[in-house]
């Protein structure tokens, strides 16, 4: 009895010794990686909040331009056709979007050959572009960035243990090589991450835009086709 009760003892104790983990969190993995590895999680989390910034104002400022008004095109042939044409530029101000000012452009050409005016309508619509992928470029750039920089991060990282293990005097200690290991895998980590969301939100962007500009070329063709329409 003596010898199970002693066995039991040891067996609790061996228990107690496993049911305590060590925990590490968000913060102290980042700051486990001594000043390089934070100089570039930093780096990282800048880059983080700027692509999300670009994402959200240009998700905005498209769903902006793609609300057209379903009965748009119908009032502007209406005018085009009994030649009111100072009401369908104000209906095409009152709209304000990105085929409203390609429709307005085409009209005040009316008069012209029918070229002139796909060609001041496809001027403009180069313009209306440009102007929806702005700051596109710069997700597209941090996709691609963000992963670098975490790699950079994986030489520093590694550099760091090999100086470590170098003046270690031959002794490994796993201490010694933490901070190191630390800074390669966190910035690793970090990067991916950052290059992943901003790729996805470039890509995002630019399905939105696409739509936008079909939109767009869409009305400029009913536009001209109505005005080719024999009278």
């Amino acid at each position: 009895m003596i010898l199970l009760s002693n066995i039991q003892d040891e067996v609790d104790v061996l228990t107690d010794g496993e049911s305590v983990e060590k925990t590490l969190s968000i913060i102290e993995l980042i700051t486990s990686g001594g000043t390089s590895g934070m100089v570039i999680i930093l780096i990282l989390f800048l880059l983080l909040i700027v692509a999300t910034y670009i994402y959200f104002e240009r998700i905005f400022a498209i769903k902006a331009a793609s609300k057209v008004d379903s009965n748009f095109m119908n009032q502007i042939k209406d005018h085009v056709s009994n030649g009111k044409i100072d009401s369908a530029q104000m209906l095409c101000a009152q709209q304000n979007s990105p085929v409203s000012r390609l429709i307005a452009k085409g009209i005040t050409r009316i008069g012209k050959p029918l070229e002139d005016i796909n060609t001041a309508i496809e001027n403009a619509g180069r313009l209306e572009v440009y102007s929806l992928e702005k700051n596109v470029s710069v997700l597209a750039t941090i996709s691609g960035v963000a992963p670098m920089i975490g790699f950079l991060g994986t030489v520093v990282g590694m550099i760091l243990s090999i100086f470590e293990l170098a003046n270690a005097g031959g002794t490994i200690q796993m201490d010694v090589l933490a901070s190191g290991l630390y800074t390669a895998m966190t910035t690793t980590v970090g990067g991916l991450i950052v290059g992943i969301i901003a790729y996805v939100a470039y890509n995002h962007i630019v399905v939105k835009t696409n739509k936008v500009v079909y939109q767009m070329e869409a009305n400029s063709v009913e536009f001209l086709d109505h005005l080719n329409e024999p009278i």
